[in-house]
């Protein structure tokens, strides 16, 4: 049973090739971040006087910054950057509304009340203002950003998890599983939460994207991962302040942004129809 799953979900992913782009845009850029020390030609905090906000050549491929520092290999270091935030940040997103959501789902009554209240308070909040606020309270790491993005973005996965439990929680399989004797805990984690994982795993696939979006609008403001350290989003404010005189500290921050959500959102659009049978497109 679990090699015909399997083998339904590739089918089903590799007949989109919109899904196959996706994944062919992670990699990529996955390796691009791994292998940053080999590939990137210059050194990323290298000031350079004699060639500052150099257009795009054969030596720059993508430009010069302010310092003479080049953007390729800023863009390659800053690629690290924004995937280390987006998959920790969604690691402990993840974390937290899994849990909680099993919780809620498993158990019902005023801990499912309880627990849903919380996630609608904490919905009433805009996003970025809220981690704007707690940020503003912290000393601005990458450290504080990732902590910070990661415990504001889990009240998605937590509704997706009690959906998925209280689907479940009724099932024979899980009343076998009681009438065997087994304990509440190892029914909440040995038997009910594999078989609701696939919402869970979309969910952070389409997460990575939009913590790394929200990382780049930090930096972009200030209070994000802070220079000489490159990111995309403290790239895009240098490029900002230097508009009509060098376009390309703008455009390849932003496409470099563009890509990498467009790809995860590729991806995370993808598993959901392989791993859905009823959204899977014919």
């Amino acid at each position: 049973m679990a090699s015909e799953a399997q083998e339904s979900f590739w089918s089903g992913f590799r007949r989109n090739p919109l899904a196959v782009s996706g994944l062919a845009l992670v990699t990529v850029l996955a390796a691009v971040a791994l292998a940053a020390p080999l590939i990137a030609p210059y050194d990323p905090s290298a000031i350079d006087t004699f060639h500052i906000l150099e257009p795009p050549s054969l030596a720059h491929p993508c430009g010069t910054d302010t310092l003479g520092r080049d953007c390729l290999s800023r863009l390659i270091y800053g690629a690290r950057i924004s995937l280390f935030v987006g998959f920790v940040a969604v690691g402990i997103a993840t974390a937290v509304g899994t849990v909680l959501g099993a919780v809620a789902g498993f158990y019902g009554g005023w801990i499912d009340t309880a627990i849903m209240r919380l996630v609608d308070v904490m919905l009433c909040f805009p996003t970025i203002f809220l981690i704007m606020a707690v940020i503003a309270f912290l000393e601005p790491s990458i450290w504080n950003i990732m902590v910070v993005i990661g415990l504001t973005g889990w009240m998605g996965v937590a509704r997706l998890v009690r959906a998925e439990f209280l689907s479940l929680k009724g099932r024979d399989f899980v009343l076998a599983a009681r009438i065997s004797g087994a304990s509440n805990a190892r029914i909440l984690f040995s038997h009910i939460l594999p078989n609701a994982i696939a919402p869970v795993l979309v969910a952070a696939t389409l997460g990575v994207g939009n913590a790394i979006l929200t990382e780049s609008a930090l930096s972009f403001l200030g209070i994000g991962v802070q220079p000489p350290t490159p990111s995309w989003g403290n790239m895009l404010t240098e490029g900002k302040d230097n508009l009509e005189i060098a376009w390309w500290l703008s455009l390849y921050p932003g496409l470099a942004i563009l890509i990498t959500v467009l790809g995860y959102n590729l991806l995370g659009e993808g598993l959901r129809d392989a791993l859905d049978p009823r959204s899977r497109r014919e």
